[in-house]
C-alpha cells in the first residue's frame, strides 16, 4: 500500500488567490499563485507600475538573547554584530565544507534580537542549524515561519501605492533598512528589501491571519497605480534579469559563495571562528572550479536549465536557470562554466535538443534599475 501524498500547505491569502483566478501550485511544500494570468504581462507591470507577490512560504526565524549576535557571527559567513538596528543584510549559511546551505537575508530589529529569512524549502535545515550553532550561546532561537505572512510590493510605483497606508515615512527608510509600522492598521515590519531588480518593500504580517487585510488594501489603493497581483513565474523571470542567484540552482551544498561570484559576503576579518571558516579560506586563495555567467540568445528559441553550453563545439558548461526575458525581449540564461574559461574569444552555443543555438556571453546583472 503507497503512502498518501503530502498535501501541500496553504499560505493565508488561498482564497485571495482563487478569487482572483490564481493557477496554484505546489511549490515547495505550499500551494502558490504561479501567474494569474499572463506571467509576461505581471512582470512588466513590476518594472513599470508594480506588483504584489504572496511571498508566505519563506521562512523566518527569530534570535533573541544577549549572545544573538556572536552566535549569528560563528553560524553564518557574514558579519552580523556589525550590522546596525533597522539594517538588513544578505548573507549565507554554509556547511563546514563552505557548501551554501541557503542564502539568507538577517533584520536587525534591536540591539539582541534578529530576524533571519530563509528560502521555504531549507527553512526547516536553516532553523535546525542556527538551534545546533547557537548552543552554548547565551541565545534562544524560535522559529517563527508558522506565525507569518509576508506580502511584497515591487516596483517604480510602490512608494505611491503603499504611502497612504503607512505610518511609515517611506522616503526615510533606505535599501537594505526594516522597521516596525503599520500598514493598513496592521502593525509589520516593513522592510525596504525585494528579489525583483526594483525599489520596493516587504512586509512581514504577524499573526499570518491578518495579512488577506493587508493584501486587499495595497490592491485597492493600487487599483489606479497599476499594481497587479504576481506570482512565482513572473518572480522567477524577474530575478533572473537582476542577475540574483536562486538557491537549488545557481547556490547549492556543493557550491561555495566563491563559485557563485559572490565571495564579498563572507567576512574573514570578524573575530573568532565561524563555521565552514577553515574549507572557504581556502576556496578563496585557489583557483575557482566553476564561474556563473550570463548568456544572451541571438535567435529566439529558450534557453533552460540542464542546457549544455558549448565553446567552439566543446561543452564547458551548463546552463543553470534560463527563460525569456520580456525586458530584453530574448532568451537569457544564467550557466556555470569552466573557471579558467577565457570568455572573451570564441564561439558560444548552447545545445538545444541537439542544434547549437548561438548565445553571446554578458556580464550579470542583464537588467539594472536606473536611479
Amino acid at each position: 500500500m503507497s503512502e498518501p501524498a503530502s498535501v501541500p500547505r496553504a499560505t493565508a491569502l488561498r482564497e485571495i488567490h482563487e478569487k482572483a483566478g490564481a493557477t496554484l501550485v505546489d511549490f515547495a511544500g505550499w500551494l502558490m499563485p504561479l501567474r494569474y494570468g499572463s506571467e509576461t504581462a505581471e512582470h512588466k507591470a513590476v518594472r513599470e507600475a508594480a506588483g504584489l507577490f504572496d511571498l508566505s512560504h519563506m521562512g523566518e526565524i527569530r534570535l533573541s538573547g544577549p549572545q544573538a549576535a556572536a552566535a549569528l557571527d560563528y553560524a553564518l559567513v557574514g558579519h552580523l554584530s556589525k550590522v546596525k538596528v533597522g539594517r538588513a543584510r544578505y548573507t549565507m549559511i554554509t556547511d563546514a565544507d563552505g557548501g551554501v546551505l541557503d542564502d539568507l537575508i538577517v533584520y536587525r530589529l534591536g540591539e539582541q534580537e534578529y530576524l533571519v529569512v530563509a528560502n521555504a524549502a531549507n527553512a526547516p535545515v536553516v532553523s535546525a542549524a542556527l538551534a545546533e550553532r547557537a548552543e552554548g550561546f547565551d541565545v534562544q532561537v524560535s522559529d517563527e515561519s508558522a506565525d507569518h505572512a509576508l506580502i511584497a510590493i515591487q516596483g517604480p510605483r510602490a512608494v505611491e501605492i503603499l504611502a497612504p497606508l503607512t505610518d511609515a515615512d517611506l522616503d526615510s527608510i533606505r535599501y537594505y533598512a526594516g522597521y516596525e509600522h503599520t500598514v493598513a492598521g496592521q502593525p509589520v515590519l516593513l522592510a525596504r528589501t525585494g528579489y525583483t531588480g526594483e525599489d520596493g518593500f516587504e512586509i512581514f504580517v504577524r499573526p499570518a491571519a491578518d495579512a488577506p487585510r493587508v493584501w486587499e488594501a495595497l490592491m485597492a489603493a493600487g487599483a489606479d497605480h497599476g499594481l497587479v497581483p504576481a506570482g512565482l513565474s513572473a518572480r522567477d523571470t524577474l530575478r533572473m534579469e537582476a542577475g540574483m542567484p536562486l538557491y537549488g540552482q545557481e547556490l547549492t551544498a556543493e557550491l561555495t559563495p566563491f563559485d557563485a561570484g559572490l565571495g564579498r559576503v563572507v567576512k574573514f576579518d570578524k573575530d573568532g571562528d565561524f563555521v565552514g571558516r577553515a574549507a572557504l579560506e581556502k576556496a578563496s586563495r585557489t583557483a575557482r572550479a566553476r564561474r556563473l555567467i550570463g548568456l544572451v540568445a541571438q535567435g529566439r528559441r529558450p534557453l533552460r536549465r540542464g542546457q549544455e553550453v558549448q565553446r567552439d563545439g566543446v561543452t564547458v558548461g551548463t546552463i543553470t536557470s534560463g527563460a525569456p526575458s520580456p525586458t530584453l525581449g530574448r532568451p537569457i540564461a544564467m550557466a556555470y562554466v569552466d573557471g579558467d574559461l577565457d570568455t572573451a574569444t570564441g564561439t558560444f552555443t548552447v545545445d538545444v535538443r541537439g542544434r547549437g543555438e548561438a548565445v553571446d556571453v554578458v556580464e550579470l546583472p542583464f537588467y539594472q534599475r536606473q536611479p
